[in-house]
């Protein structure tokens, strides 16, 4: 948004725009009275090289390379599997492209230019480029970019370039291998004037919400989740609660680095049971134990919630909190949601049977956005003989950084959601996995699995084999290893997934997505 409300419309099609530098598409052409041609209309001119649909030879999802959909109207190109679709039928268009979303005066594009590789660049307004750039043969559509780390200019349209994004610049490492001097210093400009602009952005929508009285929708504050109908919430007798191996005296009984077996099992000591009594660490849901994090207003998703002081990576940064609901009143909510229009999802899958809703009550947690590449994880943990959810940081995360989680919805009742989250493996949906990504449930059970060997040697058990998957973890049907000794068993069905098929094409030596 900004200031100039008024619409300007293209005079070839439906088209319209605010007229102001921020939501123009770059490459529009003003004309007189208000009105404008739209970059639609771009013709590419017969044997001018600049002029030819150029795309990605690697999948934006998952950065390799294979046979890949390419869009009829911009460089991406996907694997269909990352994308979870079928083979289309005639031209295909990606997300971006369907949305029609423009290159805008001010973003940061990778653009391509003969025979060069991609390169970062500003596009720029025309009438802030020198005379001799200005003066340049150029169609509609067509805009100019300024390449970081020289002083050239090119026209350019949407064929042949996308988007910069947050994470491009930081795999410097994966990037820049046999790269010179010159790009390694368009790199560094790029991911210096991005964060400029990202400020700048963020700065505009305050000064806009602040003006427009904006504040987030309301909803109920709870502490604690509150079951509805005829949902229970189960509390442990004292005899049932797991007592751990640490004592009072250790230097931090229960802690972060301790060897808790309950920590590592996801239960919570109990103040009553644990002989750590109360130096006992391991007490965070229900003494409420949270980092520090506020509200603040997004760019493109919403509100959303950030960190106020540095969180160390494995801390615990607030419980999920919501009512606890069945699966009929589930379907009876996002059947409303879709009947009035409501797009924002606040449910999580608790258990085989119920799931936590913040939408209506909840607490400052379910203002987290969703990510593909997340900075913190959700983990299913037992306490006082429950089931609760709670958001853990995956990373150090410094202080004023937007806080996120993978969404793998089970319960989304919306069909497929966009996502807009930017992360270079992003799924292009809200709840579709992305890639190169186990899910949090495979990796709390590789973790119950390693605590429980743990509990296991302590009472001096051992097994011959495994009777669980040692691919997916789950037991059932299995092939044990012929090897003598070796406890290794798998599904038939996941001895196929360990191989990776190969591709058919061959990924470049240098892609501009984090691998």
């Amino acid at each position: 948004g900004s200031n100039d409300c008024r619409l300007t419309r293209c005079v070839r099609c439906p088209v319209a725009y605010h007229a102001n530098d921020y939501c123009m598409a770059a490459g529009s052409v003003p004309l007189a009275n208000n009105s404008f041609l739209c970059p639609n209309h771009f013709t590419p001119r017969k044997g001018c090289k600049n002029h030819e649909h150029i795309n990605v030879s690697w999948c934006f999802v998952c950065s390799e390379g294979g046979s890949l959909l390419c869009c009829e109207s911009c460089p991406a190109a996907f694997h269909r599997e990352c994308l979870n679709m079928d083979m289309p039928k005639g031209s295909w268009y990606c997300n971006d492209c369907r949305a029609g979303k423009k290159p805008h005066y001010k973003d940061i594009l990778w653009v391509k230019v003969g025979r060069y590789r991609w390169w970062p660049a500003e596009v720029s307004m025309p009438k802030n480029v020198p005379e001799n750039i200005s003066r340049m043969r150029h169609e509609v559509g067509e805009f100019p970019v300024h390449f970081f780390g020289s002083k050239d200019y090119v026209w350019t349209y949407q064929a042949r370039c996308f988007p910069y994004m947050e994470g491009d610049a930081s795999n410097k490492e994966k990037m820049g291998k046999g790269a010179d001097a010159v790009y390694k210093k368009a790199l560094n400009e790029a991911a210096e004037r991005f964060r400029e602009l990202q400020a700048e952005k963020e700065m505009r929508q305050l000064q806009e919400d602040r003006k427009n009285d904006k504040k987030p929708p309301p909803y109920r504050h709870i502490k604690v989740n509150r079951p509805v109908g005829k949902v229970q919430i189960v509390t442990a007798d004292l005899s049932e609660i797991p007592r751990c191996n640490c004592k009072s005296t250790d230097e931090s009984p229960c802690g972060m680095d301790s060897e808790c077996i309950n920590r590592m099992l996801m239960y919570e000591c109990h103040p009553q049971v644990c002989a750590a009594g109360v130096r006992c660490q391991n007490q965070s849901f229900s003494k409420r134990q949270y980092s520090p994090v506020e509200i603040f207003r997004t760019l493109s998703r919403g509100w959303g919630l950030r960190s106020v002081s540095h969180i160390k990576k494995g801390a615990f940064v607030s419980e999920y909190v919501g009512e606890v609901i069945d699966e009929e009143e589930c379907r009876t909510r996002i059947k409303h949601a879709q009947e009035n229009d409501i797009s924002n999802f606040y449910m999580l899958t608790l258990d085989k049977d119920r799931i936590i809703d913040a939408g209506p009550k909840g607490n400052q947690a379910r203002f987290m956005n969703h990510c593909c590449q997340p900075n913190c994880e959700t983990q299913k943990w037992t306490v006082n003989g429950d089931t609760r959810v709670g958001l853990f940081a995956l990373e150090d995360i410094p202080a004023g950084v937007e806080l996120t989680f993978n969404y793998n919805l089970e319960c989304l009742g919306n069909g497929k959601t966009v996502c807009k989250c930017g992360a270079p493996n992003c799924s292009g949906f809200l709840g579709v996995r992305p890639k190169n990504q186990p899910s949090a449930d495979d990796k709390a059970r590789k973790l119950k699995k390693k605590a429980a060997v743990k509990r296991k040697s302590q009472l001096e058990v051992v097994k011959e084999r495994e009777d669980e998957c040692f691919f997916c973890g789950d037991s059932g049907q299995i092939i044990s290893c012929k090897k003598p000794g070796c406890p290794k068993v798998y599904h038939a069905d996941c001895l196929n997934l360990a191989k990776r098929p190969a591709g058919e094409g061959i990924a470049p030596s240098l892609s501009l997505r984090p691998r």
